[in-house]
């Protein structure tokens, strides 16, 4: 059961969600806003005249990838960004349609990454640092049925463990989370097996907890398999660490 908005750790947060037009960026909204946030809406397509109630952000921003830096003035106002935004090519292989893949699920999350991490060091708060959650998704390390989809999370997920294991700089400013989710109902994933509701409410209990690496999937393997490859890949990361120059 969720907590009511006068217990909730994001009661008065501003919280900004990419891909909000979605169904888990709209099931991330409702969670929010009944916890007692106030939610900004980053997504590419215009705000929406008609919408189910709590699915609409307080505050809607229209954005394009490729265009991170515009954000720049709305990323300094938040006090958690969770990045959803993403596209799953399904079978098409082509070059230009990798390449798009490329951009929105990985390269436009690191670009995001990088800049909200550097308006957070640049502008601290007093009290719990600002947070950033990623939404990798489960081809991290199982199929999805979709070679460009499994590629590109596959990058945006590493790029998120190198962070993790980054030595050399400190991050105190900015809680960094994973969000590794299962196939869930969608208009990417009409035949998910579980509801964007239910995979939005688990995120949220999950972050209470405290947890960095948050798993909401059906498939079991995945809650073994997933952390013993963080770790793979932090021992790695860190062996191969240099110090900056």
């Amino acid at each position: 059961m969720a907590k009511s908005s006068s217990q909730s750790p994001w009661r008065g947060k501003r919280v900004g969600i990419t891909g909000v037009s979605g169904a888990l960026g709209q099931a991330l909204c409702r969670q929010f806003v009944q916890r007692g946030a106030v939610v900004v809406g980053l997504s590419h397509s215009p705000r929406p005249d008609h919408a189910e109630p709590h699915s609409i952000p307080d505050e809607w921003v229209q954005w394009s990838c490729g265009q991170e830096h515009q954000l720049d003035s709305v990323l300094a106002t938040l006090d958690v960004l969770v990045l959803n935004h993403g596209i799953n090519p399904g079978g098409d292989q082509r070059p230009d349609t990798l390449t798009t893949a490329l951009k929105v699920n990985a390269l436009s999350s690191w670009t995001l990454i990088n800049r909200f991490e550097a308006i957070a060091e640049d502008n601290p708060v007093e009290g719990k640092p600002r947070e950033l959650w990623v939404n990798t998704s489960e081809a991290e390390i199982q199929p999805a049925l979709s070679p460009g989809y499994e590629l590109s999370k596959r990058l945006i997920g590493q790029l998120v463990s190198l962070r993790w294991s980054d030595r050399n700089k400190e991050r105190g400013s900015v809680r960094l989370r994973k969000l590794v989710l299962g196939p869930f109902k969608s208009e990417l994933n009409p035949i998910g097996l579980m509801s964007a509701d239910l995979v939005a409410q688990q995120v949220l209990v999950q972050a209470s907890w405290g947890l960095s690496l948050i798993i909401v999937t059906p498939n079991p393997l995945t809650y073994l398999l997933m952390p013993l490859n963080e770790l793979g890949r932090s021992l790695y990361n860190r062996s191969f660490s240099r110090p900056d120059p």
